[in-house]
C-alpha cells in the first residue's frame, strides 16, 4: 500500500468540487450504525484527535471505499444543497472535518468544512456567471 502524494491528493479534491457541483449530490458511506467516520491524521501533537466523515462524488468512488472496517456500509447520497446547509454546518459546530473523494487506501484531503463550503458556494457562482 502506497500514499497518495500531495498532487494526487489535491487533483481527487478539485474533481469532488467539479464533479459535485456538476451532479448536484455528494455520497457518503452509511450503516445500520451511521456513517463513516475515522480519526485525522492531521493534528498537532497537544490537540485531540478529531473525527473525519469521508465523502465522495461518485457512487462508484464510495463503494470502493466500502471495504474492511466499513464493509457493511452502503453508498448513500446527499443533495449538495443540504450538504452544504445542514452537514457541513452540522460538522463545523461539531469540530468534524470532512475528507474528499478518499482513495480505496483511504488517503486523501482532510478539509474543515467551512472551507469546503467556501470552495462549493464559489464554484456553483462561477458556473452560475455571478
Amino acid at each position: 500500500m502506497t500514499l497518495q502524494d500531495r498532487a494526487t491528493t489535491l487533483a481527487n479534491h478539485d474533481r469532488f468540487i467539479r464533479r459535485v457541483v456538476e451532479s448536484g449530490e455528494v455520497w457518503v458511506l452509511e450503516s445500520d450504525e451511521g456513517y463513516a467516520v475515522c480519526d485525522s491524521t492531521q493534528y498537532e501533537e497537544d490537540e485531540e484527535a478529531r473525527d473525519v466523515i469521508p465523502f465522495w462524488s461518485d457512487r462508484a468512488y464510495a463503494q470502493r471505499a466500502a471495504e474492511g472496517e466499513w464493509a457493511g456500509f452502503v453508498p448513500t447520497p446527499i443533495t449538495l444543497d443540504d450538504f452544504i446547509d445542514r452537514w457541513l454546518k452540522g460538522m463545523h459546530e461539531d469540530g468534524t472535518l470532512a475528507g474528499t473523494n478518499w482513495d480505496a487506501n483511504n488517503c486523501g484531503v482532510e478539509v474543515v468544512p467551512v472551507e469546503l463550503a467556501h470552495a462549493l458556494v464559489t464554484a456553483l457562482e462561477e458556473r452560475d456567471g455571478e
